[in-house]
């Protein structure tokens, strides 16, 4: 058994003083940091005196003034060692214990006390904690004081960490505490650093299993999947709305972190390029882009994709009315046939007295004499954007963005061949499935077929 002389604890006390860490001196002696740290205050308060071995008798009076005055002014079990010198704060500790069970009586002495057994029937008597100071301790009670402290110190920065700013008295508080160091730290001594009961732990934990929104997770979760990470909360929110499940935006955002589940699509950024000038028409939708009816207002655009160094261009027409892809054709270059035959297949759409604008950049594919005549048969009028301003065919763009965002940057792709391919999926996705909060809630064709039957 290790002892320690008061010369040594002298020295020992002297060396933190100068080097001024404690948690150093102590690694380098050996010693825990808790004990030295004790010896130090000890120092500071009483002097030499403090070193001195500790009285190994307190009466009654003494224990209760010394618990009385850890509940009037908040002192911890080592504060309190320090104030009045004693040996060490399992004693506090065990003072507690005896105090809330028989009040002052089982304070006192066990000297005092009739035995419960006769002598001549018991072992040999248990020498008590309490007998012994910090320095005469065995190293298998060192090391059980010292896996207590660990714990006690542990758990108040995980209660603040899950409880910021908030009262970690709260039984379940306790229990999130005490779950999250179980595997570090063991249960017996996380709970008496909580002052938490074991039953009242399992009752808690047991009740933490069970979660309330555990079904709607799993629909939010469906959601999620199932458009491939592409709606966010509000979108998913509208889609539950659907199903005639009312259920706040703010709720599904929140269920949605903890899930750990967030909208893939990247952030748009704002690009402009300012090219060359060319005939070009009027601008006539002048960013009105809402329409009162289907095939009054169409857009269109060339857009270009770059796969393993191969190209693939896509020119579609959507009806701005609903935002529904009426047409599109893709090509390896970007031809002049592949707009005509996008044109072709949009003609196909038109009812009889459809007269709609359709609106372009000033790209030079739309001031082909060809292409006017195309539109000046079917009765449409050519709309163009001012030169080098996109925002003029900000929905065509912005379908561009989402097309990309949602599809082509979350997928790996070997060939155009297999971009085609994909792109034919994902615009039918778009057209029939995928909801458009401005379409209060539905798909184009949906909000489409829905607008006809009223």
């Amino acid at each position: 058994m290790t002892k320690y002389d008061r010369s040594l604890k002298q020295s020992l006390i002297e060396e933190c003083l100068s080097a001024g860490s404690v948690h150093e001196v102590a690694i380098k002696h050996g010693l825990s940091p808790s004990i030295l740290r004790r010896w130090v205050k000890g120092y500071e308060t009483h002097g030499a005196a403090g070193l001195a071995a500790k009285y190994s008798h307190y009466d009654a009076q003494f224990k209760m003034k010394v618990l009385q005055c850890i509940e009037q002014e908040g002192l911890s079990t080592q504060q309190a060692c320090i104030r009045f010198d004693i040996r060490g704060p399992s004693s506090i500790r065990q003072w507690k214990t005896r105090y809330d069970a028989g009040g002052i009586e089982a304070l006192q002495s066990h000297r005092h006390r009739e035995p419960s057994v006769s002598r001549k029937t018991s072992k040999a008597p248990t020498v008590s904690p309490e007998n012994h100071a910090d320095a005469d301790l065995t190293p298998e009670q060192m090391l059980k004081e010292l896996a207590y402290l660990r714990a006690e110190n542990a758990y108040p920065k995980k209660a603040r960490c899950l409880d910021p700013g908030g009262s970690s008295d709260c039984a379940i508080k306790k229990t999130q505490a005490v779950q999250g160091l179980r595997q570090v730290y063991p249960l017996a001594l996380l709970l008496r650093a909580a002052g938490l009961a074991r039953s009242t732990f399992y009752y808690q934990g047991k009740a933490l299993l069970t979660d309330k929104h555990s079904d709607l997770k799993d629909r939010i979760r469906s959601v999620y999947h199932k458009h491939r990470g592409r709606y966010g909360y509000r979108r998913i929110t509208a889609a539950l709305g659907r199903t005639g499940e009312s259920v706040n935006h703010k709720k599904v955002q929140r269920l949605m972190q903890l899930m750990g589940l967030k909208s893939l699509i990247r952030v748009k950024k704002y690009r402009s390029y300012r090219g060359d000038e060319g005939l070009a028409s009027r601008n006539l939708l002048k960013r009105e882009f809402k329409a009162e009816a289907p095939n009054q207002k169409w857009a269109t655009d060339v857009t270009e994709f770059n796969v393993r160094g191969q190209k693939l261009f896509l020119s579609p027409v959507m009806d701005l009315y609903n935002g529904e892809i009426l047409a599109y054709q893709t090509n390896r270059r970007p031809e002049f046939n592949m707009v005509s035959s996008m044109l072709e297949q949009a003609f196909g759409r038109l009812n009889q007295g459809d007269k709609p604008i359709l609106h372009s950049d000033q790209g030079w594919q739309y001031r082909q004499p060809t292409y006017r005549h195309m539109l000046a048969e079917k009765n449409i009028e050519q709309s163009m954007s001012r030169k080098g301003n996109c925002l003029d065919n900000a929905a065509m763009e912005s379908f561009f963005g989402t097309l990309k965002s949602e599809f082509f940057y979350l997928e790996s792709f070997e060939s155009v061949e297999q971009l085609a391919s994909g792109l034919e999926s994902y615009i039918d996705y778009y057209n029939q499935e995928r909801i458009s909060l401005r379409l209060n809630g539905l798909s184009p064709v949906q909000f489409r077929t829905q607008a006809r039957k009223h």
